[in-house]
């Protein structure tokens, strides 16, 4: 395997796109290309987790994909271990730059393909979270004048072909009106410091609120998506992922949806590989990933076909 760490931007070393690539080996079919999945951690932006990062890229290489861990641009280097003990912020980690850091790495990853023999018909996001907040962010903003003026490249180069959303955060006006009425002291103070880390500011407007709201830019344009959550999740709720499927099925975008009925919020692959704590090992959510998996394998042969 190639194990590499890419700096996306010359000038900052915020944003970091680890590469787990299958070499091309000639016991294996020669020249094979592989599906790639570059997988976005979440951590509320504040910074990103490492239980949603290698250990999942590990796993969709055993099904065969090539993956990328993005360590995109964040409120602190790394996750916040002790509130009273904060390091130094970045204060250029608010919105657009973490979706710039996405686009970024999707372009690295098609510019590579032949190298890396990638099938560049078969690139796949996955985020959780606030990672998956930003994986949404893509799918729906790919042919964004946004991005078309900053990289000066056809917007077809950041279409993912497919998307993969865990406990999503994907509706801000929801997540305020949720956390206002039923979030406690520490949920509301990690709210705060998240919108501080992706807005620029601790309590933003109904205006940002709307425009940082993936749910509210579906389209025909959207890429299939595959959506878990649990539904007792208690800091992200799981009507982001019920009213972004609703509105996925109004704009006839393929889309598969399950809702575990009880889990603890950041379960990633859900088994002692990730567990942070008891309550994370969840066989019954665990099966998300040969969902995934199975459902990918169905998108791609449509693709395909097509």
């Amino acid at each position: 395997m190639l194990i590499e760490k890419i700096q996306l931007w010359h000038d900052s070393d915020h944003a970091i796109l680890h590469s787990y690539v299958t070499e091309n080996s000639l016991e294996f079919q020669t020249d094979l290309l592989r599906p790639a999945i570059i997988i976005c951690p979440g951590g509320g932006y504040i910074g990103t987790s490492d239980r949603e990062a290698e250990p999942v890229a590990l796993r969709f290489a055993a099904l065969g994909f090539h993956a990328f861990v993005l360590r995109y641009t964040t409120y602190y280097s790394g996750l916040v271990l002790d509130p009273n003990n904060l390091p130094t912020p970045n204060m250029n980690s608010a919105y657009p730059q973490p979706l710039f850091d996405l686009a970024k790495a999707m372009l690295i990853i098609k510019e590579n393909a032949s190298k890396w023999l990638v099938d560049a018909e078969k690139i796949v996001t996955c985020g959780f979270s606030a990672g998956g907040h930003l994986a949404a962010s893509l799918s729906v903003h790919w042919n964004s004048d946004l991005l078309k003026e900053k990289f000066n490249v056809n917007a077809e180069m950041f279409k993912p072909n497919s998307v993969i959303l865990g406990y999503p955060v994907l509706d801000y006006q929801l997540m305020k009106e949720k956390v206002d009425l039923e979030g406690n002291a520490d949920i509301k103070r990690l709210r705060k410091l998240s919108n501080k880390a992706l807005f620029g500011i601790s309590d933003p407007s109904p205006l940002q609120i709307s425009e940082l709201s993936p749910v509210n830019y579906i389209s025909s344009e959207t890429p299939p998506v595959f959506i878990w959550h649990t539904a007792d999740d208690n800091v992200v709720y799981v009507e982001n992922s019920l009213r972004f499927a609703t509105e996925l099925s109004r704009n006839n975008i393929p889309f598969e949806l399950h809702v575990f009925q009880s889990g603890v919020h950041g379960l990633s692959l859900c088994d002692e590989t990730t567990a942070g704590e008891p309550n994370h090992i969840n066989a019954e959510c665990g099966v998300w990933v040969d969902l995934a998996n199975n459902w990918l394998k169905k998108q791609f042969a449509i693709d395909k076909g097509r």
